[in-house]
């Protein structure tokens, strides 16, 4: 059996002003910077085997304190970034559905084929990151390696996991700096345990506004 430790990046600043980042960056917070830290604390904890990592600024950021407390030396991949929203990356919801109604509407209805100008839809967006977390569970076989990327993989993967569909209600939250485990059997995933924020509330550093998935 193959664990993963899925983990999304620590609170940055357009996470707090409410600003879709996608393959664009913004930096952590100093709460972000803290949630790192903690993360750190934790995983030197975990027998770990491996870290991998999305290639964007603000997870690099969040890996780098897992690195300085584990020795692991992260793998960059990009198709661990999160989903490609084109045209709507740095801007709020109010912005898009002002600009943008009609492809607003059409994503907020969670449409698996709908796109932002320039971006991925959820079809394109689940296949790539399916894909590329099988191949490293797949290459990694009967090992423990923790994964550090975006809300919006995380979505995916526990979807995925479950069985839901994309208009499934959306139950389940994603917490920055959180810790997400996942097995794979060689053809299946499965939850282990999800939204582990322990290692946050014991420093008073949870994320108090935890994410339902949408287009984040």
């Amino acid at each position: 059996m193959t664990t993963v430790l899925l983990i999304r990046h620590g609170e940055t600043a357009w996470n707090v002003e409410g600003r879709i980042q996608g393959y664009l960056d913004s930096p952590l917070t100093h709460l972000g910077r803290a949630q790192a830290e903690a993360l750190g604390a934790r995983l030197a904890e975990e027998p770990l085997d491996a870290l991998i990592s999305s290639d964007l600024g603000r997870t690099r950021q969040t890996a780098h304190p897992i690195t300085e407390s584990t020795g692991l030396v992260p793998v960059f991949d990009s198709a661990l970034r999160e989903r490609n929203y084109g045209a709507w990356e740095g801007r709020t919801y109010a912005e898009i559905k002002r600009d943008f109604p009609e492809d607003y509407e059409r994503i907020v209805r969670r449409e698996p084929l709908a796109t932002a100008q320039g971006g991925e839809s959820a079809v394109q967006f689940q296949e790539r990151v399916v894909a590329t977390l099988t191949r490293f569970a797949r290459t990694l076989r009967g090992q423990r390696f923790a994964v550090v990327t975006h809300g919006g993989v995380l979505g995916v993967m526990y979807r995925h996991a479950m069985g839901l569909g994309f208009d499934a209600p959306r139950t389940y939250t994603i917490a920055n700096a959180s810790i997400n485990r996942l097995h794979f059997d060689g053809s299946a995933w499965k939850i282990e345990t999800w939204g582990e924020v322990a290692h946050l509330a014991a420093q008073g550093l949870e994320d108090i506004n935890p994410v339902v998935p949408t287009a984040r």
